[in-house]
């Protein structure tokens, strides 16, 4: 479904092309994409990204708290500028775990739409899985029959096991999304220096979940009969520790998309990290002090599905939703024709 905010459908971009727009509402970020036909696939003319944390005390009230619908619906806003600045033709906006789960996610929506004319639709598990798929298959080798593909959010975090045909599609063999993620586990776990004991026991607690995937789909039996395995992971903690492992001075997409990193070198990153001030990893240009308290547990996630799948390299996509969004509503107009 192509969901259009008030006032904002109908119109189009300054040159005659139809301009687009995408908005993911996850459990911690809120993000927009707007995007205009080129070349038969898309070229971003505008974006915009803000950590919201809409899900914060979610797990102890089942309830979006009145701060973070305040944040998100600031946010909010502004993407509702941007797109009214853009002409877009054509809007997406979709909502995730921390909707799917809050008991008044019903109310916050009818305030998102009256404030800033956005109508949200939450969308499932799978359907989440299907978008980030969409979003980061161009990052898919072609030399690897099968890739596991992971998504760290901030309430859940998705797997999915795919498949590229000789022909090149791409489909998921099977995926899984359970309720852990970067906000619900530094809500748990204090998001200053973490021990390595309760960094381990974090790590271990992980891979319990995973495993329920791994013995119905038989990733690790695939990997002990020496057949190849792409990992390739999009999240704010992948490319976080993406800019970390080039060392860069500040996070640049164009050099962390489509990255291989070594796990081993990942590991250790992670491992420095845990055993960092918040303070001093909020000094890093690559974290900031949004994302100091959360990186951890995302590189505890991160570890653990390492860990249980080991290879060598794990590529890192700064693409996803909002990719896999502008996908579906150009497809289902007909202006897209290959892959941007």
């Amino acid at each position: 479904m192509t969901t259009c905010a008030k006032g904002m459908h109908g119109q189009i971009g300054d040159n005659g092309d139809p301009v687009y727009a995408a908005i993911d509402l996850g459990t911690n970020n809120c993000r927009l994409l707007v995007a205009r036909i080129q070349d038969g696939g898309f070229r971003v003319i505008d974006s915009f990204s803000r950590i919201v944390r809409l899900g914060e005390g979610l797990s102890t009230s089942n309830e979006l708290t009145e701060a973070a619908i305040a944040r998100t619906i600031n946010a909010l806003q502004i993407c509702a500028d941007k797109i009214q600045m853009n002409a877009a033709h054509q809007i997406r906006a979709i909502a995730t775990e921390a909707c799917r789960r809050a008991t008044n996610s019903g109310t916050f929506m009818d305030r998102v739409q009256n404030k800033t004319g956005l109508e949200l639709d939450i969308i499932s598990p799978e359907y989440e899985a299907q978008l980030t798929l969409d979003g980061c298959a161009q990052l898919i080798r072609d030399d690897t029959r099968h890739s596991l593909v992971f998504d760290i959010g901030g309430g859940s975090t998705e797997l999915m096991w795919v498949e590229k045909t000789p022909d090149g599609q791409i489909n998921i063999i099977g995926m899984c999304s359970f309720p852990t993620g970067v906000v619900t586990l530094t809500e748990e776990y204090s998001g200053d220096v973490v021990a390595r004991s309760v960094y381990e026991d974090i790590i271990a607690r992980i891979d319990e979940g995973l495993g329920p995937f791994d013995e119905e789909f038989g990733i690790s039996r695939h990997l002990s009969n020496d057949k190849p395995l792409q990992m390739l992971g999009t999240s704010g903690t992948v490319t976080t520790l993406g800019g970390l492992y080039l060392n860069l001075q500040r996070y640049d997409r164009s050099k962390v998309d489509g990255l291989d990193m070594r796990t081993d070198t990942v590991a250790a990153i992670s491992e420095r990290l845990a055993s960092m001030t918040r303070d001093e990893r909020a000094a890093n240009g690559c974290i900031g002090p949004d994302r100091a308290d959360l990186v951890v547990m995302g590189c505890a996630i991160m570890e653990a599905i390492s860990r249980r799948w080991p290879v060598a390299t794990i590529r890192a996509a700064d693409r996803g939703i909002r990719e896999g969004l502008l996908y579906g509503i150009m497809r289902e107009n007909g202006d897209l024709k290959v892959a941007s």
